[in-house]
């Protein structure tokens, strides 16, 4: 029955209705504003046989917080990766978790499914109250039935893209916790705003609800701090547009994991993830969807080390031990916290997305 559950429900009724607004919205299905191609078929094989260093083989390296780590508020914005897309952000007074998947699995299973490299540094159940969790789209990676259970009473307000409230509302979350946006659209909290903003990817929890719900990335703003999180995507124009319009961001939160050849228009790869820190005007980087679920046929590490190989003399990259709470305006200082193991170049995995008239696009 859980598993059930957790699936979700379509959108309908009044929700369906604002969906039909959305200029991306056909009546069935959202669309990228550039074409999205999916090879996934040609993985296929790949799949089957396997691939070496997709998973850890010794104990993944964390810092453990304990329920009053959060207690006070600080003085300047902090943020805590704690695995894949979920990091707590502390801004202005206000606590924000990003895709939280805190569970043992990326599934709506509690037995089967990509299993977690390492427990989260914190438990749901231990976070402090939220005022924000933020979803940027509803795939079972970033969107957990049995997070969601834990932090339902400690959430003030959920935001996330348009339809996804489905799943929230059918969970018991009162609708009146629930805002939904569209592209472009912002939410003000107190003295935050909170804007969603295009990314190229796809959602859907089923083999029959793709795209029925909207994805996107979020730009947050603050007195005292700015940040994109670029939520999962491919290589897209629009990322121009967001750090003409919405930049600079004092941090990023890039998706740098689980990407392949076969579906280069829905995940970055390291390379491409560095030129959306650019075309966003990003100062800190940190790199996020890594190290933490076995999604693709790559080495775990190889985010990493493809991040730390590649031209990045104009970005500040951190690449913190999963725990680690940290000031933006003073970032940990880059060090190799995962093991030493085989990995491939850019050269020999190359990711590409489609569409563009250039390989990797840059910011102009």
């Amino acid at each position: 029955m859980q598993v059930f559950k957790a699936l979700g429900v379509p959108p309908k009724g009044k929700r369906l209705d604002r969906m039909c607004s959305a200029p991306n919205f056909d009546g069935r299905r959202f669309h990228n504003t550039l074409p999205t191609h999916h090879f996934v078929s040609k993985a296929a094989g790949k799949w089957l046989r396997g691939a070496p260093n997709r998973t850890p083989k010794q104990t993944v390296p964390t810092i453990g917080l304990a329920a009053d780590t959060f207690a006070r508020h600080p003085a300047t914005p902090h943020a805590t990766w704690l695995g894949h897309s979920a990091v707590l952000i502390e801004l202005d007074g206000l606590r924000i978790l990003t895709d939280p998947v805190l569970v043992g699995r990326s599934s709506p299973s509690n037995i089967a499914g990509p299993k977690r490299f390492f427990k989260s540094p914190i438990a749901a159940a231990e976070l402090p109250d939220l005022d924000i969790v933020l979803l940027s789209h509803d795939h079972f990676d970033h969107l957990s039935y049995a997070t969601v259970l834990v932090l339902k009473n400690k959430t003030a307000q959920w935001l996330m893209p348009l339809g996804v409230g489905s799943h929230l509302e059918a969970w018991g979350i009162d609708p009146d916790r629930i805002t939904e946006l569209e592209w472009w659209e912002s939410h003000d909290l107190g003295p935050v705003k909170l804007t969603l903003t295009p990314c190229r990817h796809f959602s859907g929890r089923t083999l029959l609800d793709k795209d029925r719900t909207l994805w996107g990335s979020w730009c947050i703003h603050g007195p005292s701090g700015s940040l994109f999180f670029s939520g999962d995507t491919g290589m897209t124009p629009q990322f121009n547009e967001i750090g003409e319009r919405m930049g600079p961001f004092d941090l990023t939160l890039i998706e740098s994991g689980a990407y392949d050849p076969a579906w280069p228009d829905v995940h970055l790869g390291p390379e491409q993830a560095l030129d959306v820190h650019r075309a966003v005007r990003g100062k800190v980087m940190l790199p996020i969807h890594w190290g933490t679920f076995d999604l693709a046929l790559h080495p775990w590490i190889e985010p990493a080390e493809r991040l730390m190989a590649a031209d990045r003399a104009d970005v500040h990259l951190t690449l913190p031990i999963p725990g680690t709470r940290f000031s933006w305006n003073s970032p940990p200082t880059l060090r190799r916290w995962w093991p030493d193991l085989p990995w491939d170049t850019a050269l020999e995995r190359p990711v590409r997305a489609t569409g563009l008239h250039t390989p990797h696009y840059r910011s102009a």
